[in-house]
């Protein structure tokens, strides 16, 4: 059994359940779609949370046209009239520690599929149901409870805690690049996306992309007058199969259990305009993984030599090549530097409220640990629920792992940032 220091022991108890779980039916509650007004306003939630937890608060609007001339600039794929960045911290300095989640969310797809209402939390077998649940208010809601129980337990802090919520990560993470250009960085970093037990070192990246296939009309009747569109392309998509196949040949390590770790997937596809007409042109979107450590100009560079080669070996295609455009969210991958401590400080945090020492691991989805290892913060993945229950109908997280995770992050809190001895500045 763990024996705790005084402090970690009245931190820990100070973790409160069913605050936590009224937050996050709250959150839940809130269908902050990536892009909506609701994104918007499930920040000015948090940024009261916070506000009434004693936090020194920074809640401002995101100037989106600006930030998207920097050179970091991640791409988006939701139309936004605004966004707002929220930040709350301990005072004083430089933060030793930022918990940093997302408060945006995919939408919720066909209902029907739902057995409740996807924005209606609904708890069942211990878990509560709702879109963004797992990913990732669950996560988020977790690492607030952790900050919360450390200001109700008293614990003066030798440096100072943050949190980081963080709109748009859904659709590229302009909401994290904003928050690092406005200065709020730490020595660390934890994410709590949902990480089944597991702490993750590294993610791969993700980007989106879209093929326009030229093919020429006719009539349906006389289709061989024509060139279909839909034909046309299925030589590039076995070509790009192919291309995903070798990408996936000699994965990192931390990829174990993982199938496909750099998947390479048609999402939607669009081609002609009447049903006996030939489609004259096909629109293909997709998302193509990024290998641990590759730059994004050389991953997007691969790609493209696979579509050319695809179009010069077809007889149409060589004449009438398809169109590579890179659109919407850009997610380059993301390592903790080798060796860091955090990785052991995390895991000894879960271990000692678990009492199960977590793997380390390596996420195959793009995600915001990429902007702040970019940045010079060290970061990791750990929070509650299952990676395979996000952006699925009936999206669901335990209750007993966010709490599970907020008693980890906020005895990683203590640890990371120190408690103040009595008597001393």
């Amino acid at each position: 059994m763990t024996a705790w220091s005084d402090v970690e022991s009245r931190v820990l108890a100070a973790v409160d359940e069913q605050w936590a779980l009224e937050r996050l039916r709250e959150l839940v509650a809130i269908p902050s779609i990536t892009g909506s007004a609701a994104e918007s306003d499930a920040q000015h939630r948090v940024a009261d949370w916070l506000a009434d937890l004693g936090l020194d608060v920074d809640l401002w609007p995101i100037d989106v046209t600006g930030l998207s001339a920097d050179p970091e600039w991640p791409g988006m794929e939701a139309a936004r009239s605004q966004a707002w960045g929220c930040v709350g911290s301990t005072a004083g300095g430089r933060p030793a520690l930022a918990l940093s989640g997302h408060i945006d969310v995919v939408p919720a797809g066909d209902r029907t599929q739902w057995t409740s209402d996807p924005f209606e939390p609904t708890l069942r077998g211990g878990a509560l149901v709702g879109r963004g649940t797992c990913d990732m208010k669950g996560g988020l809601v977790a690492a607030i409870t952790a900050v919360a129980a450390v200001v109700r337990a008293g614990v003066p802090l030798v440096a100072p805690l943050a949190l980081h919520s963080v709109v748009s990560e859904e659709d590229g993470g302009l909401g994290a690049l904003a928050t690092i250009r406005r200065g709020h960085l730490a020595d660390t970093c934890v994410i709590p996306e949902p990480t089944a037990g597991a702490v993750l070192t590294a993610n791969a990246g993700s980007l989106s992309f879209r093929l326009t296939v030229p093919g020429r009309s006719a009539h349906g009747a006389l289709r061989m007058e024509g060139v279909s569109a839909v034909e046309a392309f299925l030589p590039v998509h076995r070509a790009l199969l192919g291309l995903e196949q070798v990408r996936n040949a000699d994965p990192d390590p931390r990829f174990a259990g993982a199938a496909v770790p750099y998947a390479l997937s048609i999402g939607k596809v669009r081609a002609g305009d009447w049903a006996s007409t030939v489609p004259d042109q096909l629109v293909a979107e997709g998302r193509y993984g990024v290998q641990l450590g590759e730059p994004v100009a050389v991953a997007r560079a691969a790609f493209e030599r696979c579509v050319s080669a695809a179009c010069a070996e077809d007889r149409w295609l060589a004449d009438h090549p398809v169109r590579v455009n890179w659109n919407g969210g850009q997610f380059g991958s993301g390592v903790l530097p080798a060796g860091h401590r955090l990785l052991g400080d995390v895991q000894a945090a879960v271990r000692d409220v678990t009492g199960v020492l977590p793997a380390e691991r390596a996420g195959t989805y793009g995600s915001d640990l990429r902007h702040y290892t970019a940045a010079g913060v060290a970061t990791v993945h750990y929070g509650p629920g299952d990676p395979r229950s996000a952006h699925i109908a009936d999206e669901s997280v335990p209750v007993a792992d966010v709490v599970s995770a907020a008693r980890a992050l906020a005895l990683l809190a203590v640890r990371t940032c120190g408690a103040r001895r009595p008597g001393r500045n």
